[in-house]
């Protein structure tokens, strides 16, 4: 998971070839870092990340806005901050959204999430928590954490309040994840159950220090890891395999509240592109999807929407519609005509 080298160790090593004024090492290194964006080893496998900078976030977010050029936008009551960007306050009724607007077409990849839940609120007097998004739309506010229900793609939720009464054997706070490809419906009065692929407790509220999440999709597999305990470690959450996300989506967050309430704060989100070999078999069954599934596990078929017609189909229909109108009008005047005609000899 966790690469031998991150970020801060380049940086470091960097210094240190610096420092050491040997020219040909620092050469080396600088023709490798490239654009800043090394590769780093993950695990003892053939498998490299890349962090991709069109999809990630960081202080001091200057890619959020609304311009043109921003490759962030925020959505309802989301606002950027100088050390984090705020989803909703802790203030009942708010909802909030951060998409990105770039579509990811990567086929494997790691997405780390560092995150802040906290608020006035005492036991189970508080909520609803955030969800982290991969789908088809983007943008589009609804019930679910803040995003639109029955949606198309991943869904990954803390869930910090719950709302089955009855239910004992789970503690929230409570990470799920959902593959949805539009036909299903987040069940809130259940938590999500009936419809997630697994979960675990995170105790995430209130913390004094940073809390983590990172989704790794590699080979259709799909792990979900968390650092909520201040030691830097990873911890497992949910794994899946058999997980088929299509390409072209895009990432975002969002949270919202209710009668209760929290602050839910986003300090970064860095997505990287993760380099693994495959097998000339692997490579045949990891082909391109255009609906999200999990192997093993039914979704209910949506019909499929018809193609958009081309612009010369379009002008056909057009054109020929017109022309069969203009068919009709003429035999319509004709036997109109001829009515007239037998109707004046029978006078006659």
């Amino acid at each position: 998971m966790a690469a031998a080298l991150g970020p801060l160790g380049w940086w470091q090593k960097w210094r240190r070839c610096l420092s050491a004024r040997d020219g040909s090492r620092m050469l080396l290194l600088l023709l490798l870092l490239g654009s800043g964006q090394g590769p780093q080893q993950v695990g003892a496998g053939q498998t490299f990340e890349y962090l991709k900078r069109e999809h990630s976030l960081s202080k001091p977010y200057q890619g959020v806005g609304t311009g043109s050029s921003s490759l962030w936008n925020l959505m309802g009551n989301a606002m950027v901050m100088t050390q984090y960007i705020r989803l909703t306050p802790d203030m009942q009724s708010k909802q909030g959204a951060l998409w990105n607007r770039v579509p990811c077409f990567l086929r494997d990849w790691e997405l780390q999430v560092h995150f802040k839940i906290h608020g006035q609120g005492k036991k189970n007097l508080h909520g609803d928590g955030l969800a982290i998004w991969y789908t088809k739309d983007r943008m589009q506010p609804g019930p679910v954490f803040g995003n639109m229900d029955k949606f198309v793609g991943l869904g990954v939720f803390v869930d910090t309040y719950p709302n089955e009464e009855k239910q004992q054997e789970r503690v929230f706070p409570y990470i799920s994840a959902m593959v949805n490809n539009g036909s299903l419906s987040y069940d809130h009065e259940r938590d999500g159950r009936p419809t997630e692929l697994g979960g675990c407790t995170a105790i995430v509220r209130n913390l004094h220090y940073d809390t983590f999440l990172v989704i790794r999709y590699v080979k259709r597999h799909l792990t979900i890891m968390m650092d909520i305990d201040g030691k830097h470690e990873w911890r497992d959450c949910i794994e899946v395999p058999g997980v088929r996300l299509p390409r072209g989506y895009y990432f975002g967050t969002s949270s919202i509240t209710g009668d209760l309430s929290d602050n839910h704060d986003v300090i970064s989100l860095k997505l990287f592109e993760l380099t693994v070999e495959r097998t000339p078999e692997e490579e045949k069954l990891h082909r391109d999807v255009f609906l999200p599934s999990v192997d093993n596990m039914k979704l209910p078929e949506m019909t499929a929407p018809l193609p958009p017609l081309s612009g010369l189909a379009l002008f056909l229909i057009v054109f020929f519609s017109l022309v069969f109108s203009v068919f009709a009008i003429v035999i319509g005047i004709i036997l109109y005509n001829k009515w007239q005609e037998q109707s004046r000899k029978r006078f006659y």
